[in-house]
């Protein structure tokens, strides 16, 4: 029975009345200690004896729902926290719009809404797996403590689309879930479903990178899945959102401090030299941002896809805030228009819009990171720099989808590969860019203290002040 009150006494805390449905509590207890297996293994375990001022969820209301204590990290409450219906539940989208939401998993509906919940719950301990070792470097104990906190909850979301497959999926799902704890980030014989969470991910400017652009698709994607016809995967979503926005808070904003500290240093150096004064250049901060945008634009899917249209049509997926923004939530009539490359020229191909359900999705995507360049164009402006940051076309440095076995320019303009490899030094992060990054990474440990190429940030966590003591080391 899903409630707004959480059990926090339970084993595992939760929302969902597992206190009653003990075969799920029983398969969940069991599956529970092999998480922390697989926590002790993958995840940050050198810091697992230090107190972290972490907030831990401990209500599913909008307000009040997190406290703030310090934590070690393998003594966090992982729970299962789903948001709690105000009304009966109905479809949001496709052609069964406005009918009775499903509570049980329709038997024709059961391997595409399996597929989508291990797809989501991959990605979850892939970016913790990616992130395992850069405690060691942090640039500030406000930073490690940022770093943690994205840390647990992507293994409390976890946990929610675990939740999902024992509760629904039977065998199948105890299999999954056995199997999200297999895979390895990078890992060339287990590697993780979707290929931006097998990159790697080994300093922090790839961390703030990551945080901006691949879990802003994680944004967008838990907001389609928040509109699905399966009410509990819509709750479960809807409460994800919740936590994630401060992901994406530690990836733009810690982009914005490295530009506004290298913008600081452009101006103390006398030639304009970053790298003199031991900061990080503005063109590498492009490569990066060139990157890390063009592999998580792959996670969106095909341009023009099938099961994209299929998953709509059915009702498991919507777009992004589908309720305020769309009349027509069924999208039978109109078309998408997307650039297509035909005999080496660009045209357009109209698609219906069913077909394009990726792309509106991956369109709305680029426009919040848009809002985001914008932002970090203005510091550069007030701080007297000329260099401007921009994103790649969505073309560029592609591997999924419509422009995957094609070559083209930053700007999108179609280019042979011998023009590309003659310039994606130019374009995208090199070795030698990530060897100078490393040789930045020196850890600073003090209160208050940061390191020289970042600037700190404009308040602390929980109106902390910048020299508290957010990790106990």
């Amino acid at each position: 029975m899903l409630t707004s009150s959480v059990d926090l006494n339970a084993k595992i805390p939760n929302n969902v009345g597992l206190a009653d449905d003990p075969k799920v509590r029983r398969a969940l207890e069991r599956w529970q200690p092999r998480f922390l297996n697989w926590w002790h293994e993958m995840g940050p375990t050198d810091f697992e004896p230090n107190d972290v001022y972490l907030r831990t969820a401990v209500s599913v209301d909008s307000s009040g729902w997190a406290n703030y204590d310090y934590v070690r990290m393998p003594e966090y409450r992982w729970g299962i926290f789903l948001t709690p219906r105000d009304a009966t539940p109905t479809i949001h989208v496709g052609d069964a719009t406005g009918q009775p939401a499903w509570t049980e998993v329709p038997g024709e509906l059961r391997t595409a809404l399996r597929r989508i919940i291990v797809t989501q719950g991959d990605t979850e301990p892939a970016s913790v797996e990616q992130q395992r070792m850069l405690g060691h470097t942090a640039p500030s104990l406000y930073d490690m403590r940022n770093l943690f906190q994205v840390n647990v909850e992507e293994g409390r979301h976890l946990w929610a689309m675990v939740y999902l497959l024992h509760k629904h999926f039977g065998r199948d799902g105890r299999e999954e879930a056995e199997a999200l704890l297999e895979r390895r980030s990078g890992d060339a014989d287990r590697p993780r479903i979707l290929g931006a969470f097998n990159e790697p991910c080994d300093h922090w400017l790839s961390f703030f990178c990551f945080t901006m652009f691949t879990d802003r698709d994680g944004k967008y994607q838990l907001a389609a899945l928040a509109e699905s016809g399966f009410d509990p995967l819509a709750r479960s979503c809807s409460f994800m959102l919740t936590e994630e926005s401060h992901h994406l808070f530690v990836g733009e904003t810690g982009l914005e401090r490295i530009i506004k500290r290298s913008a600081e240093l452009e101006q103390l150096d006398p030639n304009g030299d970053i790298r003199a004064q031991g900061g990080i250049e503005f063109d590498m901060i492009q490569r990066a941002i060139n990157y890390w945008y063009s592999h998580s634009l792959d996670l969106f899917g095909g341009e023009v896809s099938s099961n994209a249209a299929d998953w709509f049509a059915a009702g498991l997926k919507g777009r992004y805030r589908e309720g305020s923004r769309f009349e027509d939530h069924r999208a039978l009539e109109g078309t998408l228009s997307i650039p297509v490359v035909e005999d080496g020229r660009l045209t357009v191909r109209e698609v219906p819009l069913r077909n394009a359900m990726n792309q509106i999705l991956r369109d709305d995507y680029t426009a919040d990171c848009e809002r985001a360049l914008r932002r970090w164009n203005r510091v550069l402006e007030t701080a007297g720099s000329s260099f401007r940051l921009s994103l790649p076309s969505q073309r560029f440095h592609r591997h999924q989808g419509l422009y995957a076995d094609q070559d083209f320019d930053p700007e999108g303009n179609p280019i042979t590969r011998e023009q590309f490899e003659a310039r994606q030094a130019e374009w995208l992060l090199q070795p030698e860019d990530n060897a100078y990054l490393s040789s930045l990474m020196v850890p600073v440990r003090g209160p208050g203290q940061f390191a020289n190429w970042i600037a700190p940030p404009s308040r602390g966590i929980n109106q902390q002040p910048l020299d508290f003591e957010y990790v106990r080391l």
